[in-house]
């Protein structure tokens, strides 16, 4: 390789580092094009306090709310509202809510290192919000923008609320490579693309993704005012260095809270000892993403369709947990994917199945949520085919707790509970199997657990993407049918990936770790797994109802042309995007 090229490439790479906050000790910050720099207020301006509500968006690089709050403030105040909303252990998981409060944990630590501390309060935000605005006085709310259901009611309400307090309010959308509402916008009163080839055409559209803005760090970032955080025997905290940092605030007797970062036991869910395999946080996230950037012939010859579901180490980047919380811009990663590409002077993978490809399936499914009514339902859901699931509690119980009797479908989900992850071909076949392949129940039923144990649960992405599978919408070609039997076998014949996580197999020869049932009396004992005793039988014979449910798909899209098609609308098959199992790159959507 010529030695300019890797001059180049190397220098292409350390761009990213830019935007590494300096709790990440092996590089030093500096600064690269973006957008404007932050001025705090000048000495003797009058008094401005900003209030910056973390929610997603949980970094200090590529922050514009963050930036608009520094602007010409005295004081900033860096929040984060533990929404009980959220805090529900039987619908967000341990592992979830883990990686969520890990992740705020590391924010915590980024914003000390400079001078500042995210200050965490429990409660509804239409309560926390004005109770923090009087105490103190604040005059500007910044935030970035959300685009999930319950957000836009939570924000509308804030901002009526904040208006009553005569505090400004600045939004930003940052969390996607463009602002989702842009795209409507775009449209100008067209039908938002059901096709994914469509969708990128209307991408390219659009113009340059925004530039990075600039790292927030000690400079721009004026500290919070500690003469309103009131400790002890009313003295007053904090007071040292001026900033609201480590043990010098004292306890607020008057809040009962001295706005840390709780651990688990403190907002309801019960302490895990599962080890942290993918650790939440800014730094986590810029060194997963630094170390694949460093990979050029990975990032060149990426397709998604080729990685494999079973790996005993994921063969994806497993970034997707850090964009779902914000902890790296998505538009940081695409402008340093398209450096390297630009360097890059041989061919490279394309979407769909590329690195910027699977960015671009995020983008196409955030538009989805955005734009769609009832996305995350059938009823009133218009681009989702209205399909007669069944309502099986035993089955939909045995699908969520491993217990099938088909290995790879039961170590999939065994993964899942246990380390909130697994890869998007696995999450293919377990959508697969719940709906149309196999079980018969409904996606939204399978929605719900994805979103209960995935770290990456992402409220477009998930709902997206199980319409998908479920052949409810965006995808039509319901016959093509995952096997839970020959599908994993495809890219671990030795069931290397079953033994590891359903251990009760570890000993099962290779001519039956797929299909143990089929295995001879002795040998299942031998192996000390006797089927029915150690291990459940199948719920269903998969090769008998697979032919069943083709034919009720079928009958359910003829009912959906007939009766006036998806969600109560006329339907019209769209022509669908990249094909299914690696034929054309449709792939799970995830970096």
């Amino acid at each position: 390789m010529p030695w300019k090229f890797l001059l180049t490439l190397a220098l292409a790479i350390s761009l990213s580092l830019a935007y590494l906050p300096r709790s990440a000790s092996f590089v030093r910050p500096i600064t690269m094009t973006s957008t404007a720099v932050s001025k705090p207020a000048a000495k003797g301006a009058a008094r401005t306090v900003s209030l910056h509500w973390f929610r997603k968006g949980l970094r200090l690089h590529d922050n514009p709310a963050l930036l608009e709050a520094c602007e010409g403030a005295t004081h900033v105040y860096p929040v984060f509202i533990l929404d009980p909303h959220f805090a529900k252990p039987d619908v967000i998981g341990v592992l979830r809510y883990r990686f969520m409060l890990q992740t705020i944990k590391n924010l915590d630590d980024n914003l000390r290192e400079i001078g500042s501390r995210l200050f965490v309060v429990k409660g509804q935000p239409a309560e926390a919000l004005p109770r923090l605005f009087r105490e103190w006085g604040v005059t500007k709310l910044t935030f970035e923008s959300d685009t999930e259901p319950y957000a836009k009611v939570r924000d509308r309400h804030v901002c009526e609320l904040a208006a009553e307090h005569q505090v400004h309010v600045q939004t930003f959308p940052s969390h996607t490579l463009h602002d989702p509402e842009a795209y409507v916008a775009r449209l100008q009163g067209k039908d938002v693309p059901t096709v994914y080839q469509s969708f990128v055409k209307l991408f390219a559209s659009m113009g340059p993704v925004a530039p990075v803005a600039s790292t927030v760090d000690a400079k721009r970032l004026p500290p919070p005012a500690l003469e309103y955080l009131s400790g002890q025997d009313g003295k007053k905290a904090g007071q040292g260095n001026g900033h609201a940092g480590g043990e010098e605030i004292e306890e607020d007797r008057t809040r009962g809270d001295d706005f840390s970062v709780p651990g688990l036991s403190g907002i309801g869910y019960p302490e895990t000892d599962a080890p942290t395999l993918y650790p939440g946080g800014e730094t986590a996230a810029l060194a997963r993403m630094q170390e694949h950037l460093a990979n050029v012939k990975y990032i060149v010859t990426f397709e998604k369709p080729k990685t494999s579901p079973n790996a005993l180490r994921p063969s994806t980047t497993v970034l997707s947990p850090y964009l779902k919380h914000g902890a790296l811009s998505s538009r940081l990663f695409y402008h340093s994917l398209r450096s390297i590409l630009a360097q890059h002077k041989g061919p490279h993978t394309q979407p769909p199945v590329s690195l910027v490809g699977q960015l671009l399936w995020r983008e196409f499914f955030y538009l989805q949520g955005h734009a769609t009514p009832n996305f995350d339902k059938m009823v009133g859901n218009p681009i989702c085919r209205q399909i007669p699931w069944g309502k099986n509690a035993e089955l939909l119980g045995a699908w969520e707790e491993a217990r099938t009797g088909y290995p790879f479908i039961d170590a999939c989900m065994t993964q899942l509970r246990e380390e909130g992850w697994i890869h998007h071909l696995a999450r293919h076949a377990l959508a697969c199997f719940l709906t149309r392949g196999d079980l018969w129940q409904s996606w939204e039923e399978g929605a719900r657990v994805f979103e209960k144990y995935l770290l990456d649960a992402d409220w477009s992405v998930n709902t997206g993407n199980w319409l998908w599978l479920s052949a409810s919408a965006f995808f039509h070609q319901y016959f093509r049918v995952y096997s839970p039997v020959a599908f994993g076998a495809k890219t671990d014949k030795e069931g290397e990936y079953i033994r590891k996580y359903l251990p009760v197999l570890r000993k099962m020869p290779i001519k039956y770790i797929y299909e143990p049932w089929k295995a001879p009396k002795g040998v299942q004992e031998t192996a000390g797994c006797v089927v029915g005793r150690d291990y459940p039988h199948p719920v269903v014979d998969h090769a008998t109802v697979s032919k069943q449910l083709m034919g009720k798909m079928k009958a359910a899209y003829d009912a959906n042309k007939e009766g006036g098609g998806k969600g109560g609308e006329k339907s019209g098959e769209k022509k669908r995007p990249a094909g299914e199992d690696g034929k054309g790159g449709k792939t799970k959507k995830r970096a």
